[in-house]
């Protein structure tokens, strides 16, 4: 190869860059518009949030406190379809889709539908929430957990309640959790898993209420094994 060869032949690492300088010429059209369009959604996106999620949250806000009332109360059937020309928890979510007040309304509905007996639709509004508050959330598995030991399908009230201890991760609620888990294997002839379980609640929350009459639990799993 001669000296003018060398000085003239490209490397890879070179040739490379040019065929990338290339792509961006001749395609700088298309990438000013995708990132245009970038621009542009974000934009809808923040408007739609001032302009029209906003002031549904607020109206949602407003108008949910009656049926929040009657669910304190534990009047089901008003907290759920409404009274005093106020909404139910069922038409807050049917009105304010998308917002915040209407996520929690679908825990509420959990609850409320729960205490009437009707379990399906419990869990169908508990699997419909989507709350970051961990607390609430760790509750409603609980309640599907609940909802579903009603029907004996005790392999997916073992799976909601594993759920409702591992979002929970509390002294609170992982200890209530825990001990319906373990009447859970019970319930399943499954004595050593619920041995297990409870000696969970006596190691690592040992200052719960449940802990404190934990060992009866203990000892009935432990014999029946």
């Amino acid at each position: 190869m001669s000296a003018t060869e060398l000085k003239t032949k490209a490397t890879p690492a070179q040739t490379e860059a040019v065929k990338g300088g290339s792509f961006v010429q001749e395609n700088q059209k298309s990438l000013l518009f995708i990132a245009a369009a970038i621009v542009l959604m974000v934009g809808v996106y923040i408007a739609y949030l001032k302009v029209y999620l906003g002031p549904r949250e607020e109206k949602a806000a407003n108008q949910i406190h009656v049926a929040q009332d009657y669910w304190t109360r534990k009047d089901w059937d008003k907290a759920i379809k409404g009274a005093d020309s106020y909404p139910g928890l069922e038409q807050i979510i049917k009105d304010y889709s998308n917002t915040k007040t209407a996520n929690l309304a679908y825990f509420y509905l959990g609850v409320a539908y729960l205490n009437k007996g009707e379990y399906r639709k419990a869990i169908d509004n508990f699997d419909s929430y989507r709350g970051d508050d961990m607390m609430v959330a760790a509750e409603a598995f609980g309640g599907a957990g609940d909802a579903y030991v009603e029907l004996k399908d005790y392999d997916k009230a073992e799976t909601y309640f594993k759920k409702a201890v591992d979002k929970a991760n509390n002294q609170f609620l992982s200890p209530v959790y825990l001990k319906k888990l373990g009447l859970v294997y019970e319930a399943k002839n499954d004595n050593k898993s619920a041995a297990e379980t409870y000696k969970k609640i006596k190691t690592d929350y040992p200052t719960s209420t449940e802990a404190q009459s934990i060992d009866a639990y203990i000892a009935r799993s432990e014999a029946k094994s």
